[in-house]
Parts: C-alpha cells; sequence; structure tokens
C-alpha cells in the first residue's frame, strides 16, 4: 500500500469530501491525468472542433441565425460532443479511481483501459438518459432538475464502482440518496462551483482582451457607428477557444468528488468499508 493512500470507503463529512478531493489530485495528479487524458483524447479534440465551429457560428449578431442553418448544425454538434467527451472522461476518470482502490494506490493503466471498453457504451446511454430528465425536469419546474441531478450524478458512479446497468445504476442513485439529498447536493455543489471558479482564471485573458478592444473600437469610431460584431475577431475565437479546452480538462476533478459522494452514501448505507477494515483486521491477527 502507498504510504500516501487515500481510503475512499469512509464516511465523510461535507468539509472532508471537498478537501480529499484535492487532496487526492495533489498527490496524484501525474497519473491520474495521463491515463485519463490517454484515453479521452480522441472525444476531446472532437469536442474543441464541436466548440470550434459553435463559436464561429455565433461570433457577432450578423452570424447569428444565418441562414444556412449554421448555428443549429454548430450546437447540434456541441451536444453531441459534450456528450462524448463526458462520458470517456467520466468512464475513464472512475475507472483510474477503481483501479487506485483495488490496487492499493497503484492505479493500472491498463485496467483502466479495459474498463473503459466495458463501461463506455453504458456510461453514454447513461449520459444521454441523465440529460434529457433533468432538462425535463428544468423545464417542468427547475426544481425537479435539480432534485434529479443529485441521484443521476451518484449513478456514474454506482454504474462503474458496482458494475450496474444503466436503470440498476439510477434506481441505486436514488437508494443511496435517500434521506442525505442535500448534504449530496452542497457536497457535489460546492466542488462544481471550485472547479469552476477555478476555470475563470483562464476566461481572464478573454475578458481582458474584449475589454481593451471594446475601447478600441470605441475610440475609433462614434458609438452610433460601432459594429458589435468587431468585437468578435479570431483572436477572441481563439482565446475562448484555449479557455474552453482548458476548462474542460479541469472538469476531469469532478469525478473524484462524485466519487468521495459515492463512497461515503455507500458506508452510511451498506458499511461495506468498515466490514473489510473488520476482516482484515481478523486476517492480521
Amino acid at each position: 500500500m502507498k504510504q500516501d493512500y487515500i481510503d475512499f470507503k469512509q464516511q465523510r463529512e461535507l468539509g472532508d469530501i471537498i478537501s480529499y478531493t484535492f487532496k487526492f489530485i495533489r498527490e496524484n495528479y501525474k497519473a491520474y491525468f495521463t491515463s485519463v487524458i490517454k484515453i479521452s483524447w480522441p472525444a476531446f479534440l472532437l469536442l474543441i472542433a464541436a466548440v470550434s465551429y459553435y463559436s464561429y457560428t455565433t461570433v457577432g449578431n450578423s452570424l447569428m441565425f444565418n441562414q444556412d442553418g449554421g448555428f443549429f448544425i454548430g450546437f447540434g454538434l456541441l451536444m453531441v460532443g459534450l456528450l462524448l467527451y463526458f462520458s470517456v472522461m467520466n468512464v475513464a476518470a472512475f475507472h483510474f479511481i477503481k483501479s487506485y482502490v483495488t490496487n492499493n494506490g497503484e492505479a493500472s493503466h491498463q485496467e483502466v483501459k479495459q474498463g473503459v471498453k466495458k463501461d463506455l457504451g453504458k456510461m453514454f446511454g447513461l449520459g444521454a438518459v441523465t440529460w434529457i430528465l433533468i432538462f425535463a425536469g428544468l423545464i417542468i419546474f427547475i426544481l425537479p432538475g435539480i432534485y434529479l441531478s443529485v441521484p443521476l450524478s451518484i449513478a456514474a458512479a454506482v454504474l462503474v464502482f458496482k458494475s450496474e446497468s444503466i436503470g440498476g445504476s439510477i434506481s441505486e442513485g436514488f437508494h443511496l440518496i435517500k434521506d442525505n439529498w442535500w448534504m449530496s447536493f452542497i457536497s457535489l455543489f460546492l466542488i462544481w462551483l471550485v472547479v469552476y471558479i477555478i476555470s475563470l482564471i483562464f476566461q481572464l485573458p478573454v475578458l481582458i482582451y474584449t475589454f481593451v478592444k471594446m475601447f478600441t473600437i470605441m475610440e475609433e469610431n462614434s458609438a452610433s457607428s460601432t459594429n458589435v460584431a468587431e468585437l468578435f475577431d479570431w483572436v477572441y475565437l481563439t482565446l475562448t477557444i484555449i479557455a474552453s479546452a482548458i476548462q474542460y480538462l479541469l472538469y476531469a476533478i469532478t469525478p473524484i468528488g462524485v466519487t468521495f459522494v459515492y463512497y461515503n452514501l455507500n458506508e452510511i448505507k451498506y458499511f461495506t468499508g468498515a466490514y473489510e477494515s473488520i476482516e482484515n483486521l481478523g486476517k492480521n491477527n
């Protein structure tokens, strides 16, 4: 067992879930991101291509909803790209942690690859179902969508760690969050919030360039003759795409937080880690 091994199979308070999420990243970032990127890079490149096309079709008012339908094609490609990337990234991340737990801190990239091959189809299907249910819940009355986001997020972890089907994962996700929805929601929300705030740092070049460009245009032209589309040139597009790429890579942190929430709920319901610790004590004795 590695000296700095982190035991996932424990009950943890809210603050511990957040702190251990980033502790895991600090101690395993090289192996973790290397493994996840090696597996998800084709989906990542497809997503960046979709982001680039979508950004191009939405630059400036003059290109928005153009007659050739570029905006709608770009939006559709972006949605498919996001679904594919998050499916691959999530299944790779969860299998890395599963291998890490199984091998007491020494994750095997080969095990991760095999797990991704086995579960990618199910994760893609679960992702599609999740998006549809959350979107429907938000359309109906917002709150149902927010409520559903918690068990469906946990369901992605269940699919890998318990080798469940799509339906079984969703059912188990609802079972695990019963009586613990608020704690799970706050934990997941804070993890997403921290990752989002970190990603905003990489949006600063876009904001700075936009402000500089805007003041330059206003100085060169009268306010009445200023064309908003002039703000969105190729420099703006390039900076936006780079910022988006970094942001999507940073989202690989979130499955780690989801895993800690999952194991916390699993311990509350089943005491799996506690029973394993007792068995190991008996073997050692």
